[in-house]
């Protein structure tokens, strides 16, 4: 971490305002304006344990990505690939913390998958690698949640945004981190309170200033959007009632139920 490290939450305060704003020792320190671009502090100061934390962005996409991670390629057999392959996550799936994920309505395997995300500040398109941390804003944590069993489930069409668009299948939060280093970061999930995953993001195939650089080149990232940077060995499925957290040092924990369709 360096000297510009930040924690930017949104949050519905007790009155029932939405804000945004920094984290400061149990409280929120709201500002104005936007978020990407010069925000100023309004000097209110609202307690984190009043408000309730929505997903600190409002993307207009996220992008995910396949095959990123080299640990969980090698056990799939999967070799590098030449280029980022990704899908998009469908925006009625975007999530707050704390929100219950809730069970599709044809109740097959659905599995988590902790993962970072990179959370875009300033339009990029076609940016050149080296340019491309500078329209980087942050990082969040995200729970890429999936219905396993849909997305193979028709021999002739793989069903990327079927399985992985139901409502509530992409929580994010709590907090965007400013000044991190995303190399040295480690994502850890655990599925209640049992640790399941604990990678490393210095195992990714493509580094955050390529993936950007490289998605840039397809299609226009706006500020606000994110990129899941994919996930490695220790996804699983969850059951009714699972507890699930994805936590990253200097970003926080994500935590989200699975709840049981009535």
């Amino acid at each position: 971490m360096d000297a510009q490290h930040r924690l930017w939450v949104r949050f519905r305060a007790p009155d029932g305002s939405v804000g945004f704003g920094t984290l400061h020792d149990g409280q929120i320190a709201e500002h104005r304006g936007d978020m990407f671009a010069a925000p100023q502090p309004t000097g209110r100061f609202v307690a984190l344990d009043g408000a309730k934390l929505l997903r600190p962005m409002q993307p207009g996409k996220v992008v995910a990505l396949w095959n990123n991670f080299k640990a969980l390629g090698d056990k799939l057999g999967l070799s590098a690939p030449p280029e980022p392959l990704y899908f998009l996550k469908a925006p009625n799936s975007f999530a707050d913390p704390g929100d219950a994920i809730l069970q599709p309505r044809d109740k097959g395997k659905v599995i988590y998958e902790g993962e970072l995300a990179i959370v875009i500040g300033e339009r990029a398109s076609g940016v050149a690698e080296h340019d491309a941390l500078a329209h980087v804003f942050g990082y969040t944590c995200v729970n890429d949640v999936t219905a396993a069993e849909v997305l193979n489930r028709d021999a002739t069409f793989a069903q990327w945004t079927r399985a992985k668009g139901h409502d509530g299948f992409c929580p994010l939060g709590p907090a965007i981190a400013t000044g991190l280093d995303a190399a040295r970061l480690v994502v850890r999930t655990t599925l209640n309170g049992e640790l399941r995953q604990d990678f490393p993001i210095s195992d990714m195939r493509f580094t955050v200033a390529q993936l950007v650089s490289l998605i840039s080149q397809d299609m226009t990232l706006e500020p606000g959007d994110a990129i899941l940077c994919g996930t490695s060995i220790g996804v699983g499925s969850m059951k009714p009632g699972s507890d699930v957290a994805i936590e990253i040092e200097g970003i926080g924990a994500l935590r989200n139920r699975y709840v049981a369709r009535d």
